[in-house]
């Protein structure tokens, strides 16, 4: 029997919490990681008032040095820690895969100098469309749209560009390139980036609207990504007849593996908020696991490197924290976590390798106070331990430090 009859697992997107102990071995712009800390400098620089997660006890994690602004809890309401990661990236299908158990040995690859002409003429070939050949580089999506879209409202032509994340992106104007049009050009970049020397994690389809000055990227984000190389506990739950649902990106970052429940792509951390609450109500959801990813703190803030933003984006999820918690059910779990770090304050703008932190809540809770510090894997281990399924490759479970 389960102790939890539904976990609800929420990750927002690179809000990490100080340099990993390996962090020196990842860069920025030529700046090694150790010094990173996403949570904290943030705390220190512009402040931070979260109080609903320092109810839960995100003050209470082990850190060197105490986050600025939050507080320790004396009683908090749950349980708290921070996760190390094992794999070596920093990258979100690393993290998201870690979390739900695998050890990623062998790094995706990333083109920090652009892709290859290989790539790019095998795309204008099969498209019938040139790429334009300055976009090819780490971009800022929204920097390269107000660069290059004016040229491609003109010619036609492709931007495709790349960034921190082994990732290839593809913008179109929606009114000059369709998005049936664009989402096979995707495709077809996808079937050759399956294999080194460019093994990517994700073809990003990137449309937007609007005139020169004034472009908005749309909901009509397309992620196409490469299958989980092993099994998760995602594909555990699926195979016992366990629900899954997922809430914004998760489904493109497992390739839909393991999930029977796919609630669609979130249009902003809001929107996701709203879709999770949905999926919480659901009368049919009466057993499983919601995974939900919540993009904007790393999209739109992080990689911005804006720090007020990112504060004022964690101020607004802590907000509506209470509405989730309301919408929990005697027997359900909440974990809130990261996949990574990506310090606003920080050298470059690239994500940083750094620990995660764990709260942990349930009205069933009992007791309260902090976990011992431990891997990402464990949050996977810890669910398959509640519903008595196998873990995946690595990962312990503090299921029974929940009391």
């Amino acid at each position: 029997m389960s102790k939890f009859n539904r976990i609800h697992l929420v990750v927002l997107d690179s809000v990490g919490i100080g340099a990993a102990p390996d962090a020196n071995n990842f860069v920025n712009a030529g700046v090694p990681d150790g010094a990173s800390d996403t949570l904290g400098h943030i705390s220190k620089t512009v402040g931070l008032n979260v109080p609903n997660m320092a109810k839960i006890g995100l003050g209470n994690i082990p850190r060197e040095t105490p986050l600025k602004t939050v507080a320790a809890e004396s009683n908090p309401t749950g349980y708290a820690t921070k996760l190390e990661e094992v794999s070596l990236g920093k990258d979100t299908m690393t993290g998201h895969w870690e979390i739900m158990g695998l050890n990623i040995t062998e790094p995706f690859d990333t083109f920090w100098n652009g892709f290859p002409e290989e790539i790019l003429t095998k795309i204008e070939e099969f498209s019938g469309r040139k790429i334009i050949r300055e976009a090819n580089k780490p971009y800022s999506g929204t920097a390269v749209i107000d660069d290059f879209g004016p040229r491609q409202m003109e010619t036609g032509e492709l931007i495709i560009y790349t960034s921190a994340d082994p990732v290839l992106q593809i913008a179109a104007h929606e009114d000059i390139i369709p998005l049936d049009e664009l989402y096979r050009i995707c495709e077809y970049a996808r079937s050759i980036t399956l294999e080194r020397p460019a093994l990517l994690g994700r073809i990003i389809a990137r449309p937007y609207v609007g005139e020169p000055g004034n472009f908005t990227r749309t909901a009509n984000r397309r992620d196409l990504a490469v299958s989980p190389f092993a099994p998760t506990v995602l594909d555990k739950l699926n195979e016992s007849g366990i629900d899954t649902y997922a809430v914004g990106k998760i489904n493109d970052i497992f390739n839909g593996a393991g999930i029977n429940h796919d609630m669609g792509h979130n249009k902003s951390n809001s929107h996701g908020i709203d879709t999770l609450l949905k999926t919480m109500g659901l009368a049919e959801f009466e057993k499983g696991f919601s995974f939900t990813n919540l993009v904007d703190f790393d999209a739109l803030y992080g990689h911005r490197r804006n720090a007020h933003g990112y504060r004022d984006c964690l101020h607004e999820f802590d907000e509506r924290l209470p509405e989730i918690i309301a919408a929990m059910r005697e027997n359900d779990l909440l974990l809130i976590t990261a996949d990574h770090g990506n310090d606003p304050t920080y050298a470059g703008t690239d994500h940083t390798r750094e620990y995660i932190p764990l709260l942990a809540y349930s009205p069933a809770f009992k007791g309260n106070g902090v976990i011992p510090i431990g891997h990402f894997a464990d949050i996977s281990a810890t669910v398959a331990d509640n519903f008595g399924v196998e873990t995946a490759m690595i990962g312990e479970s503090f299921l029974d430090k929940l009391v």
